[in-house]
């Protein structure tokens, strides 16, 4: 992933290992979703606020990983995330963890924004679009693609 936006450091604890000491597949959708959170509250947008002030959130509608490599018991991660294309009610992020410079799982995530009173499509306020706008990426991945 090239220049991604934002970066989570983060390590791998016992909890997010399997019995081999290698992190269970499903867990790497645990990183991306913190790396996600995180960005949103460094743009100024984070879920709370998005809740109490706007009554809306973020669901996951649809989610394509490639596991390219296993991460292990004690590895420093980085997980990387960009937002690929911002539409009117939704965003494609793209995301990836990396261990010592190497890709270990990259996925696209699209999310859309729904009120919380109806749980349907919401379209973004513009204040949300606009504080999103610097996380938006061209996507290129020199060896792999999604």
């Amino acid at each position: 992933m090239n220049d991604p936006a934002f970066i989570l450091h983060a390590r791998v604890y016992y909890e997010d290992t399997d019995a081999g000491g290698v992190v269970y597949y499903a867990n790497y959708l645990r990183f991306f979703e913190r790396a996600r959170t995180e960005l949103l509250r460094q743009a100024g947008a984070g879920r709370a606020l998005l809740q109490a002030q706007d009554e809306l959130g973020f669901v996951v509608r649809r989610v394509e990983a490639d596991y390219l490599a296993p991460a292990r018991l004690d590895d420093a991660l980085e997980i990387h995330a960009s937002i690929e294309r911002l539409g009117g009610a939704s965003a494609d992020f793209i995301q990836a963890v990396v261990c010592q410079g190497r890709v270990l799982c990259q996925a696209r995530i699209a999310v859309v924004c729904v009120s919380f009173s109806s749980m349907k499509a919401q379209r973004m306020p513009q204040h949300l679009v606009t504080a999103l706008q610097p996380y938006v990426r061209a996507y290129s991945h020199p060896s792999e693609k999604i």
